[in-house]
């Protein structure tokens, strides 16, 4: 971990942004060694490793693409689900959360660069679908997690940012900013961009940890 690199982030970040170090691949002891040097709430793509690395210590956020399948061994886990994408999965969320009394803070994640190859609600779908989620009792909507386009130029990127900069406002409107409260967007390598454009939730993990062994 760069530990150098990780505190001129802390420092330079606006103090309405919340640093969510994105833990996948490495191990408890690398988490551990970012607890100590500030990170306070760690993400992960998957539920096994978030079962594996549980520590209630420290804030977890789910923000990979989740099975509803999966649903009842998260929930009791984790403090916000960043990926939800369906009205079945938040059905699943809603039903998993009932049972153990608990209302789930979530993010809907949008497919702003509507990119066949990842999840998420298409732009044109967002307002509607967040309507639907604000019925469910345990769910609590608070707002919008994206992706940027992995190949694109700077310009698709903050093209992309813009739009979910508007669809946040906009939803601030409908609900209110004491409700919807964050817009996560920004990883590693656009996280500067992402805060050009209104972000108050960055995810980042290689800046901060490293490369990823996948054959760990």
């Amino acid at each position: 971990m760069d530990k150098k690199k990780l505190s001129a982030i802390q420092r330079d970040l606006p103090k309405d942004v919340v640093l969510i170090a994105v833990s996948k691949t490495h191990t408890k002891e690398e988490i551990d060694e970012a607890y100590a040097s500030g990170c306070r709430i760690f993400g992960e793509n998957k539920v096994q490793e978030i079962k594996e690395k549980y520590d209630p210590n420290y804030h977890w956020h789910m923000i990979g693409h989740l099975q509803r399948n999966k649903v009842k061994d998260v929930v009791p886990l984790v403090d916000m689900i960043q990926s939800l994408d369906s009205l079945r999965l938040a059905e699943e969320i809603e039903k998993q959360c009932a049972k153990i009394e608990k209302v789930m803070p979530v993010l809907v994640e949008v497919n702003i660069a509507r990119e066949a190859n990842k999840t998420g609600i298409l732009l044109e779908e967002c307002l509607s679908f967040v309507k639907q989620c604000m019925s469910f009792p345990h769910l609590d909507v608070q707002g919008l997690m994206c992706v940027g386009p992995m190949n694109g130029t700077t310009a698709d990127i903050e093209a992309c940012f813009e739009k979910m900069q508007v669809l946040y406002h906009t939803l601030q409107n409908e609900y209110g900013a004491e409700r919807i409260r964050y817009l996560s967007m920004g990883m590693s390598q656009d996280y500067a961009l992402a805060l050009k454009h209104g972000s108050n939730m960055i995810r980042l993990g290689t800046i901060i940890f490293g490369q990823r062994n996948y054959n760990k």
